[in-house]
This record gives structure tokens, sequence and C-alpha cells, in this order.
């Protein structure tokens, strides 16, 4: 069994953390879709918070990845998957940023209110009140929310192929942290 160094605990939490809200969030998104009445209303009130939630804490994220750089990949990793783990990873932090900032722009140009913590405290609109900006930025959120998706079950995969198959300790690394 390899011996990979394990990420930093902020790292590790914020990851676990982001894990559990971008998959509730994926969820929600996919439940909203086809629900109609009072769920929907409910499902929206958790939806708008907590993409709010993520922009923040993606943001907090990426400001870390770059303070703590990840271990280095295992060294007998094919290039090819290398540029695919960096790639993706690449992607999986501009998605978690750009969904909320869509979302956020959309909600905007509908002229609907972006609650942060119930209904008093909302955020500024961000683009102006216009329709047609509304209908393109909903089916560009849509488009990245799917896109998300794939990404994020990539991204487990990966995991897995790397804990289960080639058992190099790139998924313990995200686990928990090696003993010197």
């Amino acid at each position: 069994m390899k011996t990979v160094a394990s990420f930093a605990l902020p790292s590790r939490v914020l990851h676990w953390v982001m894990a559990v809200m971008i998959l509730a969030m994926l969820l929600i998104g996919v439940s909203m879709a086809s629900t109609v009445g009072a769920d929907y209303d409910r499902l929206v009130a958790l939806h708008r918070p907590l993409g709010s939630a993520i922009l923040v804490l993606a943001i907090l994220r990426l400001g870390n990845r770059l303070h703590t750089p990840p271990p280095p990949l295992p060294r007998d990793l094919p290039p090819v998957m290398k540029l695919g783990a960096h790639a993706s990873h690449v992607l999986l932090y501009a998605l978690m940023i750009a969904l909320p900032l869509v979302g956020w722009g959309m909600l905007s140009a509908g002229a609907y209110p972006i609650p942060l913590l119930g209904q008093s405290v909302l955020l500024p609109p961000i683009l102006p009140h216009d329709p047609m900006l509304w209908a393109w930025l909903r089916w560009t959120h849509t488009v990245l929310a799917f896109l998300l998706f794939g990404v994020v079950l990539a991204h487990i995969a990966a995991a897995l192929f790397h804990g289960l198959i080639r058992r190099d300790g790139v998924l313990r690394s995200m686990l928990w942290r090696e003993k010197p």
C-alpha cells in the first residue's frame, strides 16, 4: 500500500462540507424542476441561500487551495490521468463559483428577491431586470448544473478508482491524516 501525503485539515473539512452541500443542491435542483405548488416554494427557500453559502465557501476554498497546495499525485500515475485530475479540479472550482453567480444573476434579471437569511437579509441584484436575460441565464444555469452533476460523478468515480483499484493513497489523503 502506497503512502501519499494527506490534505491539510481545512482542505478536508471544506471538501466534505461542500460535497454534502453540492449533492444536496443538485438533488434540490432536480426536485425543483419536477415539482409545483407548496413543495416548490420550500425547495426554492432552501436552494437560494444554499447557493449563496456554496459561493462563499467556494471562494474560501479556492483561497485555501492557493495558500495550501494539495499533496502531489502519485509519481506512477500516467500523465493523461494527471492532466485529467488537474482539469477536473479546475472545472469543479469554476462551476462551484459560476453556478451560484449565474443563479444570482438570473434572479436579479427576473427581479426576484435573493434571500441570504430568511427574508430579513437580501442580496442586492447584480443585473438589471430583463426577461430575455433571465431566460438565457435560466438555460445557462440548467446546463451548468448538469455539467456539475457529470463532473461530480466523474470525481466520485476517480476517487473510487484510486481507493479500490489503484490503492495509491489518493482517496485516503482526503479522508484522514496519515500518521508520520
